[in-house]
């Protein structure tokens, strides 16, 4: 992958839930991803994970694109809702689940 802004569009356009990480869903590199990932996970819904440590141009390329400065970053139906702490916060709110199925609808 070339990290283009059309490279990272794709992905978000092609799945309902991405998660931009550091390492993957099992072996997560950092306590925020690893966060992230778990949230994820409880949402009972499938999504797409990157892992941004396989390329050193990941992140950056990432963090410009979305004008979001940090890992991980999660995106529900194309939207980028924020890192961890956020989705966490929505996660236990209800309103992840709210937003993800609204966008199925």
């Amino acid at each position: 992958m070339d990290w283009t802004d059309e490279d990272i569009q794709k992905i978000v356009d092609e799945n309902s839930l991405v998660l931009f990480m550091k390492g993957t869903p099992n072996d997560a590199q950092c306590g925020f991803s690893s966060r992230a990932a778990q949230v994820m996970q409880s949402l009972g819904e499938p999504f797409a994970s990157v892992n941004v440590l396989s390329d050193p141009r990941a992140i950056p390329r990432i963090c410009e694109w979305s004008d979001f400065p940090t890992m991980p970053q999660i995106y529900v139906h194309g939207e980028l809702i924020g890192g961890s702490d956020i989705a966490l916060e929505m996660f236990e709110d209800g309103s992840l689940k709210e937003m993800f199925d609204a966008g199925n609808n």
